[in-house]
């Protein structure tokens, strides 16, 4: 209570205060809910659209934030798609499409047969291990667009294609032209990436050559949309994006420009709403959290030191003080004593999830070494991907579809070898 008050205190007496947040609540059953209040929180306040205050997502590596910016995106809305049709000539799908969690579910269930990853390593950065490998292997077809190799090219359909791509940091020279690609960060700032180092081989393309290709061999040569040329020359792409998506007007020349440009950003910039009213709508949630039966745990994954995303450098976890060794369970010292377990023993961890019908499923991921680590009582974390087989591909945040890998329900058990 006495935190939660020195909290009250120093929003009451903060002039500028900024929320900061990334998959510890994006990936919780209630994570909309939990953010949603946050940014009521910062209303409340009058921190949206004052310099210095408001919200601030971390979304990960560069362009995860573009991608959705670009239009990658599932339920992309009818305005996006109208602009696009208009800029070629073509109808573009209006039903919507599938998300990770909902694609895995479409393979494993027969309802699709293809799977093209663009980067990436699907297989490790998914939840449900086992049940996103079966899904996998019930595919037709597998394709792997990658930079290097990784798990997910051992996990195929009946047929399998790998398709290596110049990376970000890779020299791309096209029709005899150095090609820049550009990158949108967490901020909404967009700047250039110039590669500037030889590609491993000469036979590398990039992967915007692999998708034009591809696209002109699928619609033929006559089609609408200028493969060859985008392929050619990637000023034409940005071209094209400047009349499609707003805040993008003379792309090319605006992104030359020292350090970039940001993009608009109407609560910020003029407190302006996309909603009917153009002001912000206040949602109210109920307060909810994780039931903990007897004796479980709460259960985090997370990443080490020597990682980055699924690409694992080294087996230390400098953070935490871990060396040689990746199947650790961090965890309070009181819990271990608690439970019945001693300090340095190896323990399996099994996962509990009550399904909404009542039911129990239960998963497993063997061989972890209990490491006292200061964590609250009844809180533990341990490293992904290797707890990723103990996260449910049907347990899901309401609203978001995010797998729940940041509240999972476990308990230890002791191992017999």
């Amino acid at each position: 209570m006495d935190q939660l008050t020195r909290t009250a205190e120093a929003l009451i007496a903060s002039e500028r205060t900024i929320i900061c947040w990334a998959m510890g609540l994006t990936q919780q059953t209630h994570g909309v809910a939990t953010i949603s209040d946050a940014v009521a929180l910062l209303l409340m306040r009058g921190m949206i659209g004052r310099p210095g205050a408001g919200v601030c997502p971390v979304r990960g590596h560069s362009n995860v934030q573009g991608d959705r910016t670009m239009g990658i995106w599932e339920k992309m809305p009818d305005a996006f798609l109208d602009a696009l049709d208009t800029e070629f000539g073509i109808r573009s799908p209006r039903h919507h499409g599938l998300d990770a969690v909902d694609s895995i579910r479409a393979m494993r269930d027969g309802r699709a047969g293809v799977f093209i990853a663009m980067g990436g390593n699907f297989v490790a950065a998914t939840p449900d291990t086992a049940v996103t490998e079966a899904a996998l292997r019930n595919c037709a077809l597998t394709v792997q667009i990658s930079t290097k190799l990784n798990r997910s090219h051992l996990v195929t359909g009946r047929t399998a294609l790998i398709l290596p791509s110049l990376g970000r940091t890779d020299r791309d020279v096209q029709n005899g032209q150095r090609q820049l690609v550009t990158v949108e960060d967490s901020m909404s700032v967009v700047h250039l990436s110039r590669g500037g180092l030889k590609p491993a081989s000469e036979h590398l393309r990039s992967e915007v050559s692999i998708v034009c290709d591809l696209a002109r061999a699928l619609f033929g040569d006559d089609h609408s949309v200028p493969w060859d040329t985008f392929r050619d020359d990637y000023d034409t792409i940005r071209d094209s994006i400047a009349r499609v998506i707003p805040g993008f007007e003379d792309f090319n020349t605006r992104v030359r420009q020292p350090d970039g440009f940001v993009l608009p950003h109407p609560p910020c910039d003029e407190r302006r709403f996309e909603t009917a009213s153009g002001k912000a709508q206040f949602v109210v949630n109920e307060l909810q959290w994780v039931p903990v039966p007897e004796g479980r745990l709460v259960l985090q994954t997370m990443r080490s030191h020597d990682q980055y995303n699924t690409t694992i450098y080294g087996l230390s976890d400098r953070y935490r003080g871990v060396d040689g060794g990746r199947r650790v369970l961090f965890i309070n010292a009181d819990d271990i004593s608690t439970l019945g377990f001693t300090e340095g023993e190896r323990v399996d961890l099994i996962s509990e999830w009550t399904r909404p019908d009542g039911s129990v499923e239960e998963r497993r991921a063997d061989n972890s070494l209990l490491v006292p680590y200061p964590t609250p009582v009844g809180n533990v974390a341990a490293h992904y991907p290797e707890t990723n087989p103990l996260v449910p591909l049907d347990h899901v945040a309401v609203d978001s579809n995010t797998p729940v890998s940041k509240a999972v329900v476990i308990r230890l058990q002791k191992r017999t070898d």
